[in-house]
């Protein structure tokens, strides 16, 4: 109870439209829940422009409707970094309102003549052209010296620094976009772990703006959520915002939950820019860890007759029982699914398993025998053909 911030694995500028919408700030510009998602345009648009996330939003501004105060009211927020282009704007336009505006138009021009994040991060990778590193950084010192400024002032329950504060994260993320697309094309670890460390940063700003004793719901996939050091990525040195969050508040002071699934429908694609499919989910492999949570409801099915169940590894509440001997079985490392946006099952083994030790990667994990696509409010001939020969599973499996 008690929570403000929903922050999800999505860009800055068109989650906070659904965060104006959700608070009943812009009433007179935003319709409804679909009209709130209308910003959500970059692939993969339907991983945020669906049903789930409509009938969720909906539901939240219901529930921040019966709250007066605006401070106690949740807020959506996005907390990626894919948005160098439109938050570059976005400042300019807060400075143009708010500030002298010519020092972020001459630093930020350095970025005009590339059509796209894409050739910029080509053409500095491979010194084509100069880095617009120490520009993006001026920048952003600026806002950050604006935005001390306010609060220095006491404004902190004024408009004024709501609005400083949503361009200084826009010119956050110029910073960090830049810096990721730089480095986009040298492999490895180093692109991930800039965007989770950002993902990480932005949740700690959204906490600090919100004051003292906030708390946050990070919405995100499994390979965010989960902490890295416990699965085959620390091998790596991947770093993602589970571990990151353990360690910057401790651990006593979050709760990492995770899903699993055993088959079922899933929206995605082949490849990246395509549109979205509904594809069936092939069966878990005999050695992963899905395939002994399927098989634990096969032999306790009366028990679980929905297909659905939870366990607890770990909690902060003294009160809450869990297994011990339970979180020590599940530790041994196996093999985990994780499907994403992309999802190819003629790879299956090599593109969607990695190795990882359940219970302490997650504090819980809620295991959905079989999971349903999500529904893109856009419905592409290719995803409504597929959905149309689907014949559906029956619970339980094998029976």
């Amino acid at each position: 109870m008690g929570f403000t911030i929903v922050a999800c694995e999505a860009d800055w500028l068109p989650a906070y439209r659904v965060n104006r919408w959700v608070k009943g700030i812009s009433l007179s510009t935003i319709k409804d829940a679909d009209d709130a998602l209308k910003d959500f345009t970059r692939f993969p648009s339907w991983m945020w422009r669906n049903n789930v996330v409509v009938d969720f939003i909906t539901w939240l501004r219901k529930y921040n409707d019966q709250i007066n105060d605006q401070q106690k009211k949740a807020g959506f927020f996005g907390i990626d970094l894919y948005s160098l282009q439109s938050s570059r704007e976005e400042v300019i336009k807060y400075l143009e309102k708010n500030a002298p505006v010519k020092i972020a138009r001459k630093n930020y021009g350095c970025f005009e003549k590339y059509t796209d994040e894409h050739e910029y991060g080509v053409c500095a990778a491979t010194n084509l052209s100069s880095t617009c590193e120490k520009e993006a950084i001026k920048v952003l010192t600026k806002m950050l010296e604006q935005h001390a400024k306010l609060i220095a002032e006491d404004k902190t329950d004024n408009m004024e620094v709501h609005e400083s504060f949503y361009a200084m994260e826009n010119a956050k993320i110029v910073r960090e976009a830049e810096k990721y697309y730089r480095h986009m094309f040298e492999g490895g670890q180093i692109t991930w772990n800039i965007r989770d460390t950002h993902m990480c940063d932005c949740l700690q700003d959204l906490l600090n703006h919100n004051g003292p004793g906030t708390k946050a719901v990070v919405w995100a996939h499994n390979s965010h959520v989960g902490d890295a050091r416990e699965t085959e990525s620390n091998r790596a040195r991947k770093i993602n915002i589970g571990q990151l969050v353990r360690e910057r508040f401790g651990i006593e002071n979050t709760y990492n939950i995770g899903f699993t699934t055993y088959t079922g429908t899933v929206t995605a694609t082949d490849n990246w820019d395509m549109c979205p499919d509904f594809k069936h989910v092939r069966p878990s492999l005999n050695e992963s860890i899905e395939f002994l949570l399927h098989d634990a409801l096969i032999k306790n099915s009366t028990m679980f007759y929905d297909g659905q169940y939870f366990l607890i590894f770990r909690s902060n509440n003294p009160s809450v029982e869990f297994s011990k001997e339970l979180r020590n079985k599940l530790h041994k490392k196996r093999l985990e699914h994780a499907i994403g946006v992309i999802y190819r099952p003629h790879t299956e083994r090599q593109s969607h398993y990695f190795n990882a030790s359940l219970s302490t990667q997650f504090d819980c994990v809620i295991h959905v025998e079989m999971t349903r696509a999500l529904r893109p409010l856009e419905i592409h001939p290719i995803w409504a053909q597929a959905e149309k020969e689907h014949v559906p599973d029956t619970f339980p499996m094998n029976v």
